[in-house]
């Protein structure tokens, strides 16, 4: 329960933390308030993504419910990106944007690296952000009204796995030096193995054939921690946020690919 505390409190932006908190706190005088939370213990909580992803896909599927009731399809999917971004507080966005400005404009590990860390943003962000926002709206905007909530919810379900299997297979690329390289955890399989079965729940919403989606997310998923891997020597957080990212958006590409032909 504290690791699921941390995860919602730092992955979310939710608004009454405190209130749930105290009233778990109630039940359990061993678990510590929001504001007492040993926030070293972080990155084990990560293995909790996929439930986080619920309740992020969960609410995107509910505005885009309510949303497609008075507008366009188109404008019901960006209103549902958006809830996304504000509950999230864009924590997966603003890794994705990091990494195309690292690895954009960065020709060394110590640059791409340098880049990353600086908190502003840089054409290749921009460009980033712009493209992938623009490839989700076009394909969410063009599948079965009544399939897209169970889309939002999977699609952000299983997507969070892909952080969790990087940190699994590979190093903490800035080193002892970081000061988030004492708090980097690499999940058990045993973890890995939970994580997945809560991130691949939501596909029995969907139709069997949806299930093939799993192959393409992880292929992509596979070959950028390989190209991390290759250039810095292994991830960082922003990698993790972008890997996300991706996986959510090859996620629906597959899926609306599967749907014309299957």
């Amino acid at each position: 329960m504290k690791q699921l505390l941390l995860a919602l409190s730092f992955y979310t932006r939710l608004p009454g933390m405190a209130e749930v908190s105290q009233a778990v706190g109630n039940r359990c005088d061993r678990l510590p308030l929001p504001q007492t939370l040993d926030y070293q213990q972080l990155p084990q909580a990560a293995v909790y993504l996929p439930l986080v992803g619920w309740l992020v896909g969960g609410c995107c599927a509910a505005v885009f419910y309510l949303a497609d009731l008075l507008w366009p399809q188109t404008t019901a999917v960006i209103l549902a990106l958006i809830s996304g971004i504000l509950l999230t507080g864009a924590l997966h966005e603003d890794g994705f944007a990091d990494v195309c400005d690292g690895f954009g404009a960065g020709f060394t590990q110590q640059r791409i690296l340098a880049i990353m860390k600086d908190s502003h943003i840089g054409v290749y962000g921009v460009l980033g952000l712009v493209l992938l926002l623009a490839l989700k709206i076009s394909v969410l905007a063009t599948l079965p009204i009544s399939a897209v909530p169970f889309i939002f919810l999977a699609g952000h379900s299983i997507s969070r796995l892909s952080p969790l299997w990087l940190m699994q297979r590979y190093d903490y690329a800035r080193g002892n030096d970081s000061k988030a390289a004492g708090a980097v955890y690499s999940p058990t399989i045993r973890e890995l193995a939970f994580a997945a079965v809560i991130a691949l729940l939501p596909l029995v919403l969907l139709p069997l054939f949806c299930a093939l989606v799993i192959i393409p997310v992880f292929v992509a998923t596979g070959l950028l921690g390989h190209y991390f891997y290759r250039h810095i020597g292994g991830y960082t957080g922003d990698c993790l946020g972008a890997s996300q990212q991706v996986a959510e958006t090859v996620f629906y590409l597959s899926v609306s690919t599967l749907w014309i032909f299957i």
